[in-house]
């Protein structure tokens, strides 16, 4: 019999929940334990969160799996947490108000400030002049009268709370805009341009940093008191390597609130212009195109229709058969693109239905996510690796995705690919479990393909999103 006992604990921060997950030495998963959390909304743009109550359902669930015994054995703890958040901070780590999600779309860059050769800017540290970055971020915040002495996001205030020091990882910091992805260091323009010393920032650590509990935790969790604990890592990074688990596949397509491609490369390598460069560790990058809206759109819309379709009623319908062209930017767009973009349904005839709404809209996320995956890679010469919330919670979803990419992809077995990636990071352990092979009939890849050429031109020909030709 395989040994079935505790090794490592693993988060996923994400948009709507913690996920907890204790994983054995083949990182499978023992027991899990999942809080709700909440991003405050607004009409305006505003996206904000109330951190210590991230922090506190971090708490829960340990509680809950310390009350179960599930932590016996617990040697690593790990911790995938989303990308760009930003938390002012007074002089002694304590929120000057509620962080800003990278929901929010409210930050506008400066008028009269902006790097010297914003291409270059964008090869040097894989992000954009953008407000979805800390730099513009910082410099909206202050304009609005927020006098912060020290700036962090989520993953180094879970750091701070937990473990006592507010230190990033390479990872996390890569997603905040401020920093040079080639050389991992804070950007000295970047740092420049909002008036803002890198003493105000969480130091760097190196790849092997690891941590142990404050006191007060380890009394209340004695089983994880000795415990090593790696520091959190963005959930992009710990997205695409627990979805690419596989040997010699590197292109992850994952889609869980949101939904993003990726692929995992050594170094720092040139980047196209819609292309992002993120950090793994200080050996690799991870480089892709992000969607603001993936699964979230499922919700929305079988909420707005009244129906929820299973897998067996949208199978009866062949790809594009609806009729209908969805670009979804229903929760606007990443940069380099305005994120105030808003979402289309085209093409509506009394014949209509809800299933034939919700089918087409989740096809124009296979569309955004095949035609984002083009800019990384010629279509057809690496495998896509699914993974995600919404891949795991549909196979009907996971075939669509295959026929989009040309008729295969991998399934990942594990649903937090997340928390699967960080686990890996951080304990060099490889999953035992193998992502299932998905593939589509040739008459629904050539379907997705003419349906595909549709979407494309009802983006064109609204400017919303034209193709790099």
């Amino acid at each position: 019999m395989s040994d079935r006992s505790p090794v490592a604990l693993a988060f996923d921060l994400g948009s709507s929940s913690v996920r907890a997950v204790v994983l054995d030495a083949a990182l499978r998963p023992l027991a899990t334990a999942r809080r709700s959390t909440a991003i405050w909304q607004q009409a305006d743009g505003t996206a904000t969160m109330d951190v210590d109550a991230y922090v506190a359902a971090v708490v829960s669930c340990i509680d809950e799996l310390h009350e179960s015994g599930a932590l016996h054995g617990v040697g690593t703890v790990a911790c995938s947490c989303q990308w760009h958040s930003l938390i002012p901070l007074d002089a002694d780590y304590r929120p000057l108000g509620p962080g800003l999600s990278w929901m929010d779309t409210r930050a506008t860059p400066p008028p009269g400030i902006r790097p010297a050769d914003p291409a270059g800017f964008h090869q040097r540290t894989g992000a954009w002049w953008h407000g979805l970055y800390w730099p513009v971020r910082i410099a909206w915040l202050r304009a609005q009268g927020v006098a912060a002495r020290r700036w962090a996001g989520l993953p180094e205030y879970l750091a701070l709370r937990l473990l006592g020091e507010a230190a990033t990882s390479i990872s996390a910091a890569s997603g905040s805009g401020i920093m040079d992805t080639t050389t991992c260091r804070w950007d000295p323009e970047a740092l420049d341009l909002v008036g803002v010393d890198e003493a105000q920032l969480p130091p760097i650590a190196p790849d092997d940093w690891r941590g142990r509990l404050l006191p007060e935790y380890a009394r209340r969790w004695p089983e994880l008191a000795a415990a090593a604990w790696a520091l959190p890592v963005g959930d992009g990074a710990a997205s695409a390597v627990g979805a690419c688990s596989v040997p010699d596949e590197t292109l992850s397509v994952t889609v869980g609130t949101s939904a993003a491609v990726r692929m995992i490369c050594p170094g720092a390598p040139g980047i196209a212009d819609r292309v992002w460069r993120y950090r793994v560790d200080r050996a690799r990058s991870v480089i892709g195109v992000a969607y603001s809206a993936g699964g979230v759109l499922y919700q929305w819309v079988t909420h707005l229709v009244g129906d929820d379709p299973t897998d067996a009623e949208l199978s009866s319908l062949a790809p594009g058969e609806h009729g209908l062209i969805v670009l979804p930017f229903h929760a606007g767009h990443r940069p380099p693109l305005p994120g105030t973009a808003t979402g289309t349904l085209h093409g509506l005839r009394l014949s209509t239905t809800p299933l034939h709404i919700v089918a087409a809209t989740l096809e124009g996320t296979c569309h955004e996510l095949a035609d984002g995956a083009a800019l990384l890679c010629r279509p057809g010469t690496v495998t896509p690796v699914l993974g995600g919330g919404a891949v795991g919670a549909s196979l009907w979803f996971a075939r669509r995705l295959a026929a989009a990419f040309g008729g295969r992809a991998l399934r990942s077995a594990y649903p937090e690919v997340g928390a699967l990636g960080a686990a890996m990071l951080a304990t060099g352990l490889t999953p035992a479990d193998r992502p299932e092979p998905v593939e589509a009939a040739e008459a629904e890849v050539a379907a997705m393909a003419e349906a595909g050429r549709r979407h494309r031109r009802l983006r064109d020909l609204l400017t919303i999103l034209p193709l790099d030709r």
